[in-house]
């Protein structure tokens, strides 16, 4: 088949897609160097990045199934990046954080995720195994996407935007908005809906961010974490946004947080 304009904007979409997704999986890399360096991880919490694998996982399965080459790439890509932070958490974290990590990571990577490729292997076939499988990441990744709502209501209440980077913001909101051109460029409504909510969800954050970037912080007792998970593309990558009690260090999550992924 002919490579004509259609399939150049939907390479350029995907391309841009997973340039930026890339970008918002190296959010929290300043997180895991605190945590190398002062060799603990403090008030962080590994869930975000547990699910980011689980859902990068659920996206390289429906793109094997549909032979979507740059759906497999960044979420092969998130895999391992996951892994790595995920390996960090577990090296420096107290036993019981241990082991709620390590519980969550075998009931979602391993069960749910093992259980899901089971069942459409041997009991679905051709597009019904492929509309079930792009049915569970779409549904995955709309929830990951109403995490910012933490967030939202935690800007509104305090009428600050401390605990809401716009940089995360405009990055996700790009990142949507470029797996939303690919979804729908590729008819495929299973990447493309996601990144309609996800876009929704980032320009009400940048909005937000207009309207109280000006105004004083209302001090609220003891905010550890914030994590809103950021899914990356829709993939996306979710990646959750965590403030130690300083108020120093910010991590994505996933969504978004940190799920990339389309």
């Amino acid at each position: 088949m002919a490579f004509n304009s259609l399939n150049t904007w939907v390479l350029v979409a995907g391309v841009l897609g997973n340039i930026i997704s890339f970008m918002v999986i190296l959010a929290p890399v300043p997180t895991f160097y605190r945590i190398c360096k002062k060799r603990s991880t403090e008030s962080f919490q590994s869930t975000p990045y547990v699910v980011a694998l689980f859902s990068a996982l659920t996206w390289i399965y429906y793109s094997l199934l549909t032979s979507n080459i740059l759906v497999l790439s960044i979420n092969s890509l998130a895999c391992v990046i996951e892994c790595v932070y995920i390996s960090i958490y577990l090296a420096f974290a107290p036993k019981k954080a241990k082991l709620s990590t390590m519980k969550l990571l075998v009931l979602l990577n391993l069960g749910v995720f093992g259980i899901l490729v089971l069942l459409t292997l041997t009991l679905l076939k051709g597009t019904q195994r492929i509309d079930i499988a792009g049915m569970i990441c779409a549904t995955f990744a709309i929830s990951v996407f109403a995490a910012p709502l933490s967030i939202i209501k935690l800007v509104i209440k305090t009428k600050s935007v401390e605990y809401m980077p716009i940089s995360l913001s405009f990055f996700l909101t790009l990142s949507a908005v470029a797996w939303l051109s690919y979804g729908v460029l590729l008819k495929d409504l299973f990447i493309a809906l996601p990144n309609v909510v996800g876009f929704m969800f980032g320009i009400a954050q940048m909005i937000l961010y207009c309207i109280y970037m000006n105004s004083k912080c209302e001090t609220l007792p003891e905010i550890h974490d914030i994590k809103p998970v950021v899914d990356i593309e829709a993939g996306e990558e979710m990646k959750s946004v965590c403030v130690d009690p300083i108020k120093a260090d910010v991590a994505a999550e996933t969504t978004d947080e940190h799920i990339v992924k389309p």
